[in-house]
């Protein structure tokens, strides 16, 4: 019998042809799954906490340390450094929660999804568009329960929010802004000095030993080679290089225009314009900002979006129009305004709304984040932030990205997958993969 090894390979995942639901088990509503976890420390170790009511029987990370850690609470788990092993013994796990570095995301959701395997990934669902178009294509022809890591889709506030505009309390919207105050990326020297994760604005000339216990080849993984040094590592210094992460906008954007993506209905823009200090080839900026065009959807206008992170921030934050919150999400409609963050929103102006009386909530209460996922392993029902919804979300946080890089507003062709007027563009849409890897 040819093994899983085989059809993946010793430095490649060949996700070619391999069968959907091989070894899936049917659960009750009531039986634990049991869970691959690839990434087990960092940001693993959280998502790991949080679907520990499940059977935890592998842990996976490159990093030999953070796998130990973990075995503290799951000393019968298999251990590997390697994700591709644990597809050898895919009989043992029925999901698989994948919390590495963005740069590999795709590699180990994509092997989990032609396996049969139910996947939980940690946002952003991958290091590009061309790659969340193969995840999100690849998670439409199969059954399996996908979720990203996308937590405040499950609290109350964004559900509030999404009815409010799609019931059109402050009627048709036309724009939107969403801006955030994080600036990880090339950092001016007064910032720098605030965080050392900020300090190295050049990629480093000297290289560092390899700590014990972890892996280098296996952590660069597709991403071009280059001598370890502590300034990539440990996470999040590895964010804000354009070979391993796309900064803040494909990290908070996740978050922050997952509102607006659910309550405007978005998929593709149309246009894609970007503005800030010029690219820098290794690092993405702390500052800058994006502007999407959006033609109507249904019944809901044609829409311009506007992105701002760092020292940007929307005209109304500045001029003192509204509050003046570190980051926020401000809905404008033709009847008013709604403002709001993770936890909390305003209709505006305050004297209008007075009287206000919201809908019943028509936007079921959340079974929890990760409940919801083991939820629709088990029994099949839908999750809300699934591939097909993220992978259109994560594909327009990265076109931010994109028309930043290439330095020039974007037609931006969603069927093809391409900036027509741009075919510069086209380096950022994929990656030429190291030589061993591939998603083909």
């Amino acid at each position: 019998m040819t093994t899983r090894r085989k059809f993946l390979g010793v430095a490649a995942v060949s996700a070619l042809s391999l069968p959907a639901f091989s070894y899936r088990r049917v659960h009750g509503a009531n039986e634990k799954l049991n869970l691959a976890i690839v990434g087990s420390g960092g940001r693993g170790a959280a998502n790991m906490g949080g679907v520990s009511s499940e059977n935890i029987v592998a842990l996976c990370d490159v990093d030999r340390a953070a796998n130990a850690k973990a075995a503290t609470s799951h000393p019968h788990a298999r251990q590997e450094a390697d994700f591709r092993k644990l597809f050898d013994h895919e009989k043992e796990f029925d999901a698989v929660v994948v919390s590495t570095c963005e740069h590999t995301h795709a590699m180990v959701t994509l092997a989990a999804l032609r396996s049969g395997k139910h996947v939980y990934c940690e946002k952003p669902l991958t290091h590009n568009i061309a790659e969340a178009r193969v995840i999100r294509e690849a998670a439409a022809k199969t059954k399996l329960a996908t979720q990203m890591g996308t937590q405040i889709h499950a609290e109350d506030n964004y559900r509030r929010v999404v009815e409010l505009i799609q019931s059109n309390a402050i009627g048709p919207v036309r724009e939107c802004h969403i801006w955030v105050g994080r600036t990880w990326g090339l950092q001016n020297p007064e910032g720098a000095k605030k965080n050392d994760i900020l300090h190295v604005t050049e990629r480093p000339k000297d290289s560092a030993a390899v700590p014990a216990g972890l892996n280098w080849d296996l952590w660069i993984g597709p991403a071009p080679m280059r001598p370890f040094h502590p300034i990539y590592v440990p996470g999040p210094k590895w964010y804000r290089w354009w070979d391993f992460g796309n900064g803040t906008m494909s990290d908070l954007g996740s978050h922050w225009n997952d509102l607006p993506f659910w309550a405007l209905k978005l998929k593709a823009p149309l246009t894609v314009e970007a503005f800030g200090p010029p690219a820098h080839a290794e690092l993405a900026p702390a500052s800058m900002q994006a502007t999407y065009e959006y033609g109507p959807r249904g019944d809901m206008p044609a829409l311009k979006l506007s992105w701002y992170q760092g020292a940007n921030k929307p005209p109304a934050v500045l001029d003192g129009t509204i509050p003046k919150w570190d980051s926020g999400v401000l809905f404008v409609g033709d009847k008013g305004m709604l403002l709001s963050d993770y936890g909390k929103y305003l209709l505006l102006p305050e004297k209008q709304f007075v009287d206000f009386k919201k809908p019943e909530p028509t936007i079921a209460k959340s079974l929890g984040h990760y409940a919801e996922w083991i939820h629709a392993c088990k029994t099949g029902a839908p999750t809300t932030c699934h591939f097909d919804y993220a992978g259109w979300l994560t594909e327009a946080n990265h076109l931010g990205n994109v028309a930043y890089r290439a330095g020039k507003k974007l037609i931006w062709d969603a069927e093809a997958m391409k900036a027509t007027n741009c075919p510069e563009a086209d380096q950022y849409i994929h990656r030429e993969y190291r030589k061993g890897w591939s998603l083909a």
